[in-house]
C-alpha cells in the first residue's frame, strides 16, 4: 500500500511522521513523505521517499527568524500566536496544498497522513470525499478544538471550576477571537480563495480536529483536559522512540545511579536563546551535590550555552532518548509536547516553564495532570527552577502522578492502534487528483 506522509517542516512535527514511516515501511508499506528540503537525509534514513515541498512551503522551521523575524520583537502572547499563525502556517497553504497535489499525481497514496499543522489537507477536507484519499492526522499538539468552558487553545487555562471561572474565560475568548481568531481567519480565507475554495466556518485549529477522516492524539487521554470530543478523535498513546538517532556521549558512564539525574532541554524550536532555561537550570542546580545535570541542546552548538559550564553539568547537542529516559529522575523542559509524552510514559516528572508556540497548554496539563510543576513563564529565574526541582525530586506527590500516567500510556500500543486504523481507512481508493484551483 502506498502512503503518503506531509510534515510541516519543523522537528517537533516531523519526529512523529518519521517514528509512523519507519513502523509503515517495517511493515512492507512504500512510504513517502513530503516536507522541507532541510530534512531530506533524515527522511531517507527513515526509509521513505522524499518529496519536497514547493516554493514558499519549503521553510526550515528550527529557524524561525529567520522567515518570520517580529517573532523575536514579540513577547508571548496572542499578537506573538497571531503572526505566527499567519506567517508560519496560513501564508504557507497554497503551496503545501500545489505540492500535496503534485505528490499525490506522482505516489497516488490511499492515505495521506500529515501533522496537525500541516494545514495545506484543508483542500482536500474542504473539496468532495469521492476522488481523493482518506486523510489521518496526528495531534503533535494539545487537542486544540473549541471546548465547553470556551477557553481558547494555547493560552493555558485549566478546565474552569465555576460560574465565575466560565464567564472569565468567555470574556477572554472575546478578546483572542479579536486579536487572533477573526485576523487569521481572513488570512486563511484569503489563502483558500488562491486554491478555488470558500471561506472556512470554523477555526482554522478547529477545522483540522473536525474535518480529518481520523485524528489520531499522541498522548493519552489522563493527560488531556475533559472535554466533549469530536468523534474523529482517537487517544493512541505514545509513538515508540525512534532507535539509533543520536550516539551515547562520551560520558554515559557518569549515569551510573550515584547522583539524582536532571534532564534540561527547550527542544528545537524555542532553543535559539540557551539563555531562557538552559542558562538558568544550570545555574539553578551548580550547588546541588546530588545532581547530575543533563542537558541536550536540540541540534545547536554547545557553545551557545552561556555562562561556565558546571562540574555536576553533562552536555550534548543530541542525546537517544531510547537510553536516556530510563536513566533520568526528572526533566526540566519548556514544554515540547512530544518530549513531555515520552517522559511520562516512563514516569518521569517535569518541571515546565515556557510560554511561546503551545507551550502554555502543554504545561497547563503538567501541572493539572498533577506530574509535575508549571512556573507559569517563559523566563524563569534559577531559585525558582532550583526550588521546583527539589520539590519534584524529594517529594513523592508528582513522581506518583507521573508512574499513574505511565500505566496509562502503557495501556497503549500506539503501532498496533494506527496499522489497525490505516488498514480500515485504506479502502477507499485514491481516484483521479482534483484540483480545487
Amino acid at each position: 500500500m502506498k502512503v503518503l506522509l506531509c510534515s510541516t517542516p519543523a522537528t517537533g512535527h516531523l519526529n512523529p511522521l518519521l517514528a509512523i514511516a519507519r513502523m509503515l515501511t517495517d511493515e512492507g508499506h512504500e512510504v513517502a513523505l513530503l516536507s522541507g528540503t532541510a530534512f531530506r537525509a533524515r527522511i531517507e534514513a527513515a526509509g521513505a521517499r522524499f518529496m519536497a515541498l514547493p516554493g514558499s512551503a519549503d521553510i526550515d522551521g528550527r529557524d524561525l527568524p529567520a522567515f518570520a523575524p517580529e517573532l523575536a520583537r514579540t513577547p508571548p502572547g496572542p499578537e506573538w500566536l497571531r503572526i505566527a499563525m499567519e506567517r508560519i502556517f496560513v501564508d504557507r497553504i497554497p503551496d503545501q496544498h500545489g505540492g500535496l497535489q503534485e505528490a499525490l499525481r506522482a505516489f497516488p497514496a490511499r492515505v495521506v497522513i500529515g501533522d496537525d499543522m500541516f494545514f495545506g489537507v484543508l483542500p482536500l477536507l474542504l473539496g468532495p470525499r469521492a476522488g481523493r484519499p482518506s486523510v489521518v492526522l496526528c495531534g503533535t499538539s494539545i487537542l486544540h478544538c473549541s471546548r465547553e468552558d470556551k477557553a481558547p487553545p494555547f493560552v493555558g487555562l485549566h478546565p474552569a471550576q465555576s460560574a465565575g471561572q466560565r464567564e472569565a474565560y468567555e470574556q477572554i475568548a472575546r478578546e483572542h477571537e479579536a486579536v487572533v481568531d477573526r485576523p487569521v481567519a481572513r488570512r486563511l480565507n484569503g489563502a483558500l480563495a488562491q486554491c478555488g475554495l470558500p471561506a472556512l466556518s470554523m477555526t482554522l485549529f478547529d477545522s483540522v480536529v473536525r474535518l480529518a477522516d481520523a485524528y489520531l492524539q499522541l498522548s493519552v487521554p489522563a493527560f488531556e483536559f475533559p472535554f466533549l470530543l469530536p468523534p474523529t478523535v482517537r487517544f493512541v498513546g505514545a509513538l515508540p522512540i525512534v532507535p539509533g538517532q543520536a550516539p551515547l556521549p562520551p560520558w554515559a558512564g557518569d549515569l551510573d545511579g550515584t547522583r539524582k539525574v536532571v534532564l534540561v532541554t527547550q527542544g528545537t524550536v524555542a532553543n535559539h536563546d540557551f539563555g531562557l532555561l538552559v542558562g538558568p537550570t544550570l545555574a539553578a542546580l551548580a550547588g546541588e551535590p546530588d545532581i547530575l545535570t543533563v542537558v541536550t541542546a536540540g541540534g545547536r552548538g554547545l557553545d551557545a550555552i552561556p555562562g561556565p559550564v558546571p562540574e555536576n553539568a553533562r552536555l550534548s547537542a543530541y542525546l537517544p532518548f531510547e537510553w536516556l529516559l530510563p536513566r533520568i529522575d526528572a526533566m526540566v523542559t519548556n514544554g515540547g509536547y512530544g518530549s513531555v509524552n515520552q517522559a511520562l510514559s516512563a514516569g518521569v516528572p517535569l518541571v515546565a516553564a515556557g510560554l511561546t508556540e503551545d507551550k502554555a497548554d502543554v504545561n497547563a496539563r503538567i501541572a493539572w495532570s498533577g506530574a509535575g510543576i508549571d512556573l507559569r513563564t517563559n523566563s524563569p529565574d534559577p531559585e525558582a527552577i532550583r526550588r521546583a526541582v527539589r520539590t519534584v525530586l524529594d517529594e513523592p506527590g508528582h513522581r506518583r502522578h507521573a508512574r499513574r500516567l505511565a500505566v496509562d500510556f502503557a495501556a497503549y500500543d500506539a503501532r498496533e492502534e494506527i496499522l489497525r486504523l490505516l488498514a480500515r481507512h485504506a479502502g477507499s481508493a485514491p481516484g483521479r487528483v482534483r484540483s480545487a484551483a
